[in-house]
């Protein structure tokens, strides 16, 4: 897109452009002021939720033009200030018109119109800055090119509530990295923008709290100095907790969560200080209630799950409060189902939240059971979310069935037989079949490491494989014919182990020729790892003090086991050589997803 400073207006045929599109311009190279006045007023008119007529003006050439007027000092007060309000008028257009906005030079040229003394008008170009500075294609490194843009920014906040709303807008929507808080905080955000939270007007507060929010984000420096400052002689957090009362806004007690949230993650306040554990996470879980919209549900649970994600205190008080476990289950729920929505705008609506609604209920999820394995069942049986994470498992979305699978492996890990007996009638036999010949390696790797949580502790291998031992033989025999990773394979060499481990479930092996001789063949492997794994199966399957050894023992050397063993204490990996010599004199146990990493 050229951008012009002809006298002529420019024109082009990539849009149908109508004549009155055409006469708005040239009605802005009118050689008569007043004319010229009359002809920006008349397009403002004109653009008012048009966005059509915006891109023609936009293509006609009118941007140049409506700068150029806005620059000249000649023109008068009234003229300067009608130009921003179209300018800003085509930037509420589509995100192209903003493209188009910005490679003419829209954003120098209006933060040079800020040294102007005209109050009007610079309440103008700053409405007009912010609405191009909010959309996602504007580069917000825009504002920090020039050194002394934020410290005016800063002055001009006393002028009026306009100038407050807007510029705390502009801070918060352009500080997106540690450099940017840097930046505002050196240059005095924090003292400038603290007494705009007990403002008369509900706009400036909201987008004072919002920039505090974005400046407090993994940032100690500004955390630590917003916990010692003081709001007409009330410290900032209490400010906060009094915005997180249900009376306000919704948005105000989410920011205002957030920005206390914050500080806690930063070290400024402490995780078991009145203000988090009776107001900051009460009000996020309050966030997560299906009464409110779909973007405050996800909001509120992301934030909750940052929160308490280092503080097993946090998690377990989190955990018993307001059904917080039960409502994340409805997370899942989304989108209802077609038949129970006549509004289209809200099906179309609940469609594109749904994803975000389910990745922010994993993250609480994650967050609740990171750190306390009693909580962490808890969320599963009183919940009913075993059932919901096997349904994900069938979903077409290979990221679904993965995030479905991987949940469920966690929640397996140490379980007791209940939980575990739960997620295998919820996923079903037939269920747990497909998805170990599922096309998609990351939600077969996830379901092996489910198979050997479940298949961990003697009690448990043997209830399982008892009434399920055939179709996971068949299953394991499958993948190790097929050609697989070399992960995949020692995960399901892993899982024989595990089997092996078993009082009687070791005997699906014993009786199964093919398997063994697939173990054998594994142990003469050339990669070390399915090495380890193929002999850990041996080891558990030869164990003295266990009934039946001997004949396993006799069964195994007349099948050439003994050799095999023999050559690998000869090995030339030290590695192999030693751990088959540990083997030997220690009996090994692998019996969950998580230790395979860690054989040593």
């Amino acid at each position: 897109r050229a951008c012009y400073d002809s006298e002529t207006p420019p024109y082009s045929n990539s849009l149908e452009v109508t004549a009155t599109s055409r006469h708005y311009v040239d009605r802005l190279f009118d050689p008569d002021p007043q004319k010229v006045l009359q002809g920006v007023i008349d397009m403002k008119n004109a653009v008012i939720g048009n966005n059509k007529q915006k891109a023609n003006l936009i293509v006609l050439g009118a941007v140049p033009r409506l700068l150029y007027l806005l620059q000249q000092s000649s023109s008068s007060a009234e003229l300067r200030t009608e130009c921003a309000v179209v300018l800003g008028s085509l930037a509420m257009g589509t995100e192209n018109n903003i493209k188009s906005l910005v490679d003419c030079h829209i954003i120098p040229a209006l933060l040079q119109g800020l040294l102007c003394p005209d109050l009007i008008f610079i309440e103008a170009c700053l409405r007009c800055l912010r609405t191009v500075f909010i959309s996602p294609v504007t580069p917000v490194q825009l504002l920090y090119t020039d050194p002394t843009v934020i410290p005016h920014l800063m002055s001009l906040l006393s002028r009026s509530q306009r100038t407050q709303e807007y510029i705390t807008q502009i801070f918060s929507h352009c500080c997106k990295t540690p450099e940017h808080q840097t930046v505002l905080f050196n240059h005095g955000a924090i003292q400038n923008i603290a007494p705009l939270l007990t403002s008369p007007s509900y706009k400036v507060r909201m987008q004072a709290l919002k920039c505090f929010s974005v400046l407090a984000y993994e940032n100690t420096q500004v955390s630590m100095t917003l916990v010692n400052v003081l709001v007409d002689g009330e410290l900032l957090s209490q400010v906060f907790v009094r915005m997180m009362q249900r009376d306000q806004p919704i948005e105000m007690q989410l920011t205002a969560a957030k920005c206390l949230t914050y500080m806690c993650r930063a070290g400024a306040i402490r995780t078991d200080d009145r203000c988090i554990v009776l107001k900051t996470l009460p009000c996020l879980v309050r966030m997560c209630s299906k009464e409110h919209l779909l973007e405050e549900r996800v909001e509120g649970a992301e934030t909750l799950a940052y929160l308490m994600e280092p503080d097993v205190e946090l998690q377990r008080i989190a955990s018993t409060t307001d059904h917080l476990v039960a409502m994340l289950a409805d997370y899942f729920k989304y989108p209802s189902s077609v038949s129970a929505i006549t509004d289209i705008k809200r099906l179309d609506h609940d469609l594109k939240h749904a994803h975000e609604l389910r990745q922010a209920a994993f993250k609480l999820y994650a967050s609740l059971g990171s750190n306390d394995e009693d909580i962490r069942k808890k969320p599963i049986l009183e919940s009913g979310v075993i059932e919901l994470l096997c349904s994900l498992t069938q979903s077409d979305s290979p990221a679904l069935r993965v995030n479905g699978i991987w949940a469920l492996m966690n929640m397996a890990f140490q379980a007791d037989q209940k939980v575990k007996v739960e997620i295998v009638r919820g996923l079903g036999t037939e269920q747990l079949f497909r998805l170990l010949s599922d096309p998609d390696t990351n939600v077969l790797m996830k379901t092996l490491g489910l198979l050997r949580n479940l298949l961990s502790t003697r009690p448990h291998i043997d209830q399982i494989m008892s009434s399920h031992g055939k179709q996971i033989m068949q299953a394991v025999t499958l993948i190790l014919e097929a050609e697989h990773s070399i992960e995949v394979k020692e995960q399901t060499l892993c899982i024989l182990a595990n089997i092996a481990d078993g009082n009687t479930a070791k005997e699906l092996i014993m009786t199964n020729e093919d398997v063994l001789q697939k173990i054998k063949y594994y142990m003469g492997h050339s990669n070390v790892k399915l090495q380890l794994a193929a002999t850990f199966c041996i080891s558990n399957l030869i164990w003295n003090e266990e009934d039946g050894s001997q004949e396993r023992q006799d069964k195994l050397r007349e099948m050439g086991f003994v050799d095999i063993l023999h050559k690998l204490t000869q090995a030339s990996d030290p590695n192999l050589c030693d751990r088959w010599a540990r083997i030997a004199n220690h009996k090994t146990h692998i019996l969950n997803g998580h230790q395979l990493s860690r054989l040593d």
